[in-house]
């Protein structure tokens, strides 16, 4: 009766596996390339939450209402960017960077798709934009419709631009802007008292978006809100917990903030040796901003101060992010990839990847080679598994014996068993170890994937095009040839049944087990997780089926060495 019941939960539990697998997988592990976010319909501006601190940044914006970026782009004078990663144009009026598009990056695989889009303007669609100025009292400032001047017309990494605006009251505010060969801007705020009274402002700088990020954040990657503040990187606060909670507030000295999407980021980097007030907040229709204030600066007459941050908007290429941090001296600028805990093992998985495509050209290839190294590593150990798989087989009848012996002693029973083990020399778990070591190489290649915009459409062969994107042959709509599109959790795509049949002639392989659950178990297993696996990434399904193909290839070699293992139960 135990036998039966325990037959009964485990199919139970498989099929709840298998139907509720795509709701849980959807929270846990989100899919590579996520349906676009739909059109915004709260107007694509930023104001700040109720009883935002004075000493603050100010909001961006009032609210207007969603127009044609084209349309806007045409209405202000701008100063055009133009490097090797970065395009677009800065808006005099105000003196925004909020026109920025990333050329060696495609939204689609489309041929004739556009580049990635980062910034755009206020009053278009996904709005999204950086502003730098100052706050303060008694003196007038510079507002989002001021209209300023620059020395040239466009920004390149061997010129930068000057920009000037004069109060006409004494004051001149300039802001002199420089751009690498990547994705870091350069601002340098200045601010020069001619007039004749002393006074007092504070510099600040802001990123303010429409709208959460089109990648949703989960609990093996984070997405939204995120920064780093005194020394340590914080990960905790989502869009839904400044619309719940309200505003985020954080003092540090070194660090940065911002927002960042699964393969794009954009932040505020302020001077690394000042103190400064950083907060995010959220206001009305899901408008959103992350600034930074640095502390009060007094002015006597005929002195002027200069305040140098940084701005990054762009991919989240992970040796970029680690010339940041490591020349540069930018505080853990390579977190602004959410690696979690095991960075240390994943990062190095990545760095062999990198490095094997680009020997190879092609990263499918790639990841079979990682698969052939994987396995030649773990080879001794697969010697050693059989090996006592071949013992513990061998140990059978003697553990049937004590089992029918104290049959009405369960705690006798188990003691005999483990006395057999020692007296043997018999290591019952030593055969689970190769699935434990596989387990954090499968999940850093999962985390690799998913995260590296280096491996984004990235393509194989033939009908694998991006292999960060599931399978897009599906079986149930025969290829594509029904006019249908499969839901997820029934999308079985070629690879995903090679996965299935791979699996299940590595299961034939194996010795069958004496135990009628684990038959049934192991019976299930490969077209479970054919299922289960068939939304995951295209190259992490490549990784495992080639893995199991070189397993079924080891298990051939080595069950030459011990025989024991092919002999079916009946004839021992």
């Amino acid at each position: 009766m135990d036998d039966k019941r325990n037959i009964i939960l485990a199919v139970v539990l498989s099929i709840a596996i298998l139907f509720g697998w795509p709701y849980v997988s959807s929270l846990f592990f989100p899919t590579a390339n996520p349906p676009a976010r739909p059109a915004a319909s709260a107007p694509a501006t930023n104001t700040p939450t109720a009883g935002a601190p004075t000493a603050g940044a100010p909001a961006a914006d009032g609210p207007q209402a969603t127009r044609d970026r084209t349309l806007v782009l045409r209405e202000s004078p701008r100063v055009l960017i133009d490097t090797p990663k970065l395009k677009g144009s800065i808006n005099l009026k105000g003196a925004r960077i909020d026109d920025v598009v990333l050329p060696t990056h495609k939204e689609t695989l489309a041929k004739d798709s556009e580049p990635v889009r980062l910034f755009s303007p206020s009053g278009t669609k996904d709005a999204y934009f950086a502003s730098f100025s100052w706050s303060g009292e008694g003196l007038k400032l510079p507002d989002a419709n001021s209209q300023w001047t620059a020395d040239r017309q466009t920004l390149t990494p061997a010129a930068p631009v000057t920009l000037r605006w004069d109060n006409g009251a004494g004051q001149r505010f300039v802001i002199r802007l420089s751009v690498d060969q990547d994705y870091m801007l350069t601002v340098a705020q200045t601010l020069e008292n001619v007039g004749r009274n002393q006074i007092v402002a504070r510099p600040y700088g802001l990123l303010s978006r429409i709208g959460p990020s089109r990648d949703p954040s989960t609990w093996t990657i984070h997405t939204g809100p995120m920064g780093v503040f005194n020394g340590a990187a914080n990960y905790d606060i989502d869009f839904t917990d400044l619309d719940e909670e309200g505003d985020k507030r954080f003092s540090t000295t070194g660090g940065w903030l911002g927002f960042t999407d699964l393969y794009w980021h954009a932040s505020l980097i302020p001077a690394q040796n000042l103190p400064v007030e950083a907060q995010f907040r959220a206001g009305a229709n899901k408008r959103y901003q992350a600034d930074v204030t640095y502390a009060p600066n007094v002015l006597a007459p005929g002195k002027s101060v200069t305040v140098t941050s940084r701005l990054f908007v762009g991919a989240k290429e992970t040796p970029v992010l680690e010339r940041y941090t490591d020349q540069e001296g930018i505080a853990l600028f390579d977190r602004a990839i959410d690696w979690g805990w095991f960075r240390w093992f994943e990062k190095p998985i990545f760095y062999l990847l990198d490095w094997l495509f680009r020997q190879i050209g092609n990263f499918g290839v790639a990841i079979i080679c990682l698969t052939f190294i994987v396995r030649g590593l773990m080879f001794p150990i697969a010697q050693r598994q059989f090996a006592s798989m071949a013992a513990m087989r061998a140990l059978q009848p003697k553990m049937k014996a004590v089992q029918e012996r104290y049959k009405d002693d369960k705690v006798k029973q188990q003691q005999e068993i483990m006395e057999l083990y020692r007296s043997e020399k018999v290591n019952p778990l030593a055969g689970c170890l190769p699935i434990f070591l596989q387990i954090p190489i499968f999940f850093a290649l999962y985390k690799v994937l998913m995260l590296a915009v280096d491996m984004r459409h990235q393509p194989f062969f033939l009908w694998i095009k991006d292999l960060s994107a599931p399978d897009p042959l599906h079986i149930l709509n025969l290829f594509g040839l029904l006019p249908f599109t499969p839901p997820s959790f029934l999308g079985i795509g070629i690879l995903a049944v090679i996965l299935g049949i791979t699996m299940w002639l590595q299961f034939k392989l194996n010795p069958a087990p004496m135990d009628d659950m684990q038959k049934q178990i192991f019976a299930i297993m490969p077209w479970m997780m054919m299922f289960v696996m068939a939304p995951f990434a295209a190259g992490l399904l490549i990784y495992w089926c080639t893995s199991n193909i070189l397993t079924i290839a080891q298990q051939w070699w080595l069950y030459r060495q011990h025989p024991v293992l092919s002999q079916p139960a009946a004839a021992k």
